[in-house]
């Protein structure tokens, strides 16, 4: 008689998912908020919105992924910050238009299914989501044998979060003579790694655990660094001052993000020189021998997030900034001209 062949002959362990839900099961509830309906495992997840807190709520949404960070957690196996750099990703992309996060979901796909794995990488992101008071109602597992590598996997998360309509920030209402506030990152947070890498483990041949004397630190650990979320000092200042506008530095560096809330009529000009760029910035560069403007169109070099304000602001939101012992840099103006980012070095 022919053998009788299973699903999981052809790689696909249904065990194995069912044992990732059942060990996950207590960490995402923990995430849970009064307004979630639905306990984990349902085929969709139920938020109740309290619409007695906005007069107009309107909701925002994004979605993202960590990118060629994973392949560094791959070669670490240590996947307990990619979670978290998700979720911060997110919170960031809708905090620029003045949103708070309501809930999230997550998708993980690999080849084969690992529920220690799938366990440390919910950890991050039920960690991302508890600091900032967002819950986690639901999410997907696909195991696809012969689609990814052996040991690797992909992650993305999908946020959803709610603001007034009158209090979106756009940067409509940007205009000469406003003035630009950097906040500085902690490292390449989850942007430039195809670069970074091929720099580092091709071309300079490190390995994850070598450790670098100007960084005090092994490579890994600094390119595994978690991305900031900047959602309470940001909030904060969105509950004492006016802020026009304001953008998550992500891919194409300051002057590719920055130019998506300009208007027609106005210019960005960013001073380079008003900040200290991080080291692991200028190693990459030359190990690399990397052009200055290609470095800037890549990385974040040392700012995540910008800030937009009326020039009689400033000054009261970079006090504020350094009473929440946010490192934060006046980095630029705003000026006449064509939708642009001018970056002077």
């Amino acid at each position: 008689m022919k053998r009788e062949i299973t699903y999981r002959d052809s790689g696909v362990d249904i065990r194995a998912g069912d044992l990732s839900v059942k060990r996950i099961k207590g960490l995402v509830r923990s995430t849970f908020t009064p307004e979630v309906l639905t306990d984990i495992g349902q085929f969709a997840g139920f938020f109740r919105l309290d619409k007695r807190k906005l007069g107009n709520p309107i909701l925002a949404s994004s979605i993202d992924g960590v990118g060629t960070k994973l392949k560094v957690a791959f070669l670490m196996n240590k996947h307990d910050t990619v979670g978290e750099d998700l979720v911060s990703h997110c919170i960031n992309d809708i905090l620029v238009h003045g949103a708070s996060p309501l809930f999230f979901l997550d998708y993980i796909a690999c080849g084969k299914l690992s529920p220690f794995v799938i366990k440390e990488i919910i950890k991050g992101i039920v960690e991302g989501c508890k600091k900032h008071r967002c819950a986690l109602i639901g999410g997907e597992t696909a195991e696809m044998p012969d689609f990814y590598k052996k040991n690797e996997y992909d992650l993305a998360g999908c946020i959803v979060g709610i603001v007034e309509k009158n209090d979106i920030i756009n940067g409509e209402n940007i205009e000469p003579t406003d003035q630009i506030i950097g906040l500085a990152s902690n490292g390449l947070h989850t942007n430039g790694y195809s670069l970074a890498r091929k720099v580092i483990f091709e071309l300079r041949r490190l390995k994850v655990d070598d450790y670098i004397p100007e960084l005090k630190d092994t490579i890994g650990n600094q390119l595994l660094r978690a991305h900031k979320c900047y959602a309470k000092p940001v909030q904060s200042l969105l509950d004492k001052y006016r802020i026009k506008g304001m953008a998550h530095i992500t891919g194409g560096g300051i002057a590719g993000n920055l130019v998506r809330i300009l208007p027609e009529n106005s210019k960005a000009v960013i001073y380079t020189d008003r900040w200290k760029t991080p080291k692991i910035f200028e190693l990459i560069q030359k190990w690399g021998n990397i052009r200055e403007d290609e470095m800037y169109k890549v990385f974040n070099m040392g700012i995540g997030y910008l800030l937009v304000t009326p020039r009689k602001d400033t000054e009261k939101a970079l006090k504020e900034l350094a009473r929440l012992k946010e490192k934060a840099y006046l980095i630029g103006e705003m000026a006449k001209g064509k939708k642009e980012v001018e970056l002077v070095t």
